[in-house]
């Protein structure tokens, strides 16, 4: 298993190898295998892209990400500005049911709200705005709707599960009560414990996901 120390250089290696991230602007800290990211970033996506490098590094557990975007003068979007461009997005976008969708900016922050029929669109809406010019966060709080028995949602979960090459299936258990699922077991990576959830989010009938699933380290050359 690597040592904090060990979690720590590959993080920063990581952070040094991406060309959009400026490493130097991120503090990392790591604590049993939980990475904190720290700093100030002039843009959402740098922030994201830092989170998203971090989640590929092996041994990782979880991250705690509290970088802050802080966007330059020349930069700078009024919230109404940032409405327009969010509806104009969601407009162009076809996985966006934008009629179905309630738009609130509020100091940089988007927050979304509403009813749509799958869990691709709710996702969709978030994912087409979080890296818009001025967005300092996107709050999703769109609810789903649709006509799939609760009985039939554990066994299309399942399914899901073994068609992902990514996912070792067998260490995942699936609970549902209703239209809410619980994932319990280990995976090997934080990446497979995402891989995990959305799949989870994607099968027609699910309303929530709570993953409870542990990333346990293993060695490939054991």
């Amino acid at each position: 298993m690597k040592t904090d120390a060990e979690i720590k250089e590959d993080v920063l290696d990581e952070l040094a190898w991406q060309p959009n991230i400026d490493d130097t602007q991120i503090g990392v800290i790591v604590e049993k295998g939980v990475v904190t990211l720290s700093g100030v970033v002039d843009n959402n996506s740098k922030k994201l892209a830092a989170e998203k490098a971090v989640k590929n590094v092996e041994g990782v557990k979880a991250v705690a990400e509290d970088i802050e975007v802080v966007y330059g003068v020349n930069y700078k979007k009024t919230d109404k500005e940032i409405a327009k461009v969010v509806v104009e997005t969601f407009e162009w976008n076809s996985s966006v049911p934008e009629d179905d969708i309630s738009i609130k900016v509020e100091n940089g922050w988007v927050y979304l709200s509403g009813e749509v029929q799958w869990s691709y669109q709710k996702n969709a809406a978030k994912n087409a705005i979080k890296n818009l010019l001025g967005v300092k966060g996107v709050s999703n709080s769109i609810k789903l709707k649709n006509n799939i028995k609760p009985k039939d949602v554990k066994e299309r979960i399942s399914k899901a599960f073994q068609r992902m090459a990514t996912l070792d299936a067998d260490g995942i258990i699936i609970d549902t009560h209703g239209h809410k699922v619980t994932l319990h077991g280990k995976v090997h990576s934080i990446k497979e414990k995402e891989d995990a959830e959305i799949a989870a989010y994607n099968a027609p009938g699910v309303y929530d996901v709570k993953n409870e699933l542990k990333v346990q380290y293993y060695s490939k050359y054991a």
